[in-house]
């Protein structure tokens, strides 16, 4: 198995030398293509009250920028995702097109499979870590590897990103 010590080590110096709400998410970014590989990534947090989304974190600005919100809806990856707080996975860009409105931009960006990593605090569903990749990319060693090494550093990036907003 290989070692992602490394990088764990590299996510902490960048998380400890964060100045600005982006850099443990660029932090986070970097730790996830050590650990599974991505093409693209994002961090959308949820706020159930008003039943919105909005993404907090983009790799691709231009395609993904941040800012503004949109309406959580209730199907098979709300369930997965927000009631039963297990990874959706998607490996082919006609299961993404089944829940996803803009797979045909996440197809021109060359991605075709994606894991949504649930970020759970408080016993609350803060946001998740969306990531990416080629057609069948996200293979279950991979989804394995995204749960076991990113799941606290992506807990880690969220409230660190928050104090760095808030001051």
């Amino acid at each position: 198995m290989t070692d992602y010590t490394g990088p764990l080590a590299e996510f902490d110096r960048a998380l400890s030398r964060a100045t600005t709400p982006d850099a443990p998410f660029d932090a986070l970014l970097e730790l996830t293509r050590a650990v599974v590989g991505t093409k693209l990534f994002t961090f959308m947090t949820a706020d159930m009250k008003t039943e919105t989304a909005s993404r907090s974190y983009t790799s691709h600005p231009e395609e993904y920028p941040v800012s503004g919100t949109k309406p959580i809806h209730y199907d098979r990856w709300f369930e997965t995702v927000h009631k039963k707080r297990e990874c959706f996975v998607a490996n082919t860009l006609a299961d993404i097109d089944t829940v996803f409105p803009d797979a045909t931009l996440i197809g021109k960006l060359g991605c075709g499979s994606v894991i949504n990593l649930p970020v759970v605090l408080g016993d609350t569903l803060v946001g998740t870590v969306n990531m990416l990749d080629v057609e069948h990319h996200y293979t279950p060693e991979r989804v394995a590897l995204a749960k076991a090494w990113l799941s606290v550093p992506a807990k880690a990036a969220y409230l660190a990103s928050r104090q760095l907003k808030d001051g």
